[in-house]
């Protein structure tokens, strides 16, 4: 895994996806007492009203801006991109943390399959729609946090939405292999400066468990008392990921393991088949303004 140097008295402005739950929430107030300026993106105003209470708290109240947005929604992700882009002349990190599991076949008001929008498309749109304030960092970098490393699951090339085949499961292998390959195709740009790191962080005591039946619950917490890591082993490599990005264009690290990039679920032809696939989608089906 690479070796960070910390570099926390430069600070800098973080838009973290997720970023009033778990490990989002933590990392946003990590960072924010560090003394950098953080844009937490999260759709419940309960939430964010508590993040920016707690930001008060610690003395960093006016280093935490709660941007409320439906991150399954395009319209709504690309609302708050332009919100972030009227703000902020630059960005220097891109955390991606925001999911939530779907028990049942759920398609959001624009005609997609909810795990697909919230955990893979709204990363897509933040990685490539904030690019242009990324550029202008002098050390740009974005967190894809997934489950790089895993190579269960698969996507359903004539089936994204999955509309004839659904469990949970399979929803939320499908976006975690499309995050793989979001970060292999946005790393593959010519002349670009924003380094992407793919990071799983293992099972982790975080998130939202109120989406699951109730019996899954009571398994997954049982099972944390056990074999979960804490938040803040989690999050700790993030800080060296911010403070210094990595060299190479692309890294892969599964928990405290650095991964080759010629896993199966890194293959570049599977990488631009996704970004086309995705283009077209968005094209066709959900064109971006014409007037910014």
């Amino acid at each position: 895994m690479p070796v960070h140097e910390s570099n926390a008295h430069q600070p800098r402005v973080i838009v973290i996806s997720g970023g009033t739950d778990g490990m989002g929430r933590a990392l946003t107030l990590a960072r924010a007492e560090r003394g950098d300026r953080i844009i937490a993106l999260g759709s419940n105003p309960a939430k964010g009203r508590n993040l920016e209470t707690e930001a008060d708290r610690i003395g960093a109240g006016d280093r935490v801006q709660f941007l409320r947005v439906d991150l399954s929604s395009v319209e709504s992700t690309r609302r708050a991109i332009r919100e972030i882009a009227a703000r902020h002349q630059a960005i220097d990190a891109l955390c991606l943390f925001a999911n939530r599991q779907s028990p049942k076949h759920t398609m959001t008001g624009e005609g997609l399959e909810r795990t697909f929008a919230l955990y893979y498309l709204s990363r897509y749109l933040l990685s490539h729609e904030l690019s242009p304030l990324l550029r202008r960092s002098t050390a740009p970098v974005i967190v894809n946090i997934a489950g790089v490393g895993i190579t269960k699951g698969a996507i359903r090339w004539d089936d994204l939405q999955l509309e004839r085949k659904y469990s949970m499961i399979t929803a939320q292998l499908q976006a975690g292999r499309a995050n793989d390959l979001l970060g292999v195709h946005y790393a593959s740009q010519a002349d670009n400066p924003v380094r992407y790191v793919l990071y799983h962080p293992g099972f982790t005591k975080s998130g939202d468990l109120r989406p699951l039946p109730v019996a899954a619950r009571l398994f997954i917490r049982a099972a944390a008392k056990f074999a979960a890591r804490p938040v803040e082993q989690s999050i700790a490599p993030l800080h060296g990921f911010i403070d210094n990005p990595p060299s190479a264009p692309l890294t892969a690290i599964d928990r405290d393991t650095s991964l080759p990039l010629t896993l199966k679920t890194l293959d570049p032809t599977d990488a631009e088949r996704l970004a086309e696939a995705t283009k077209t989608l968005l094209d066709t089906r959900l064109p971006k303004p014409t007037t910014e």
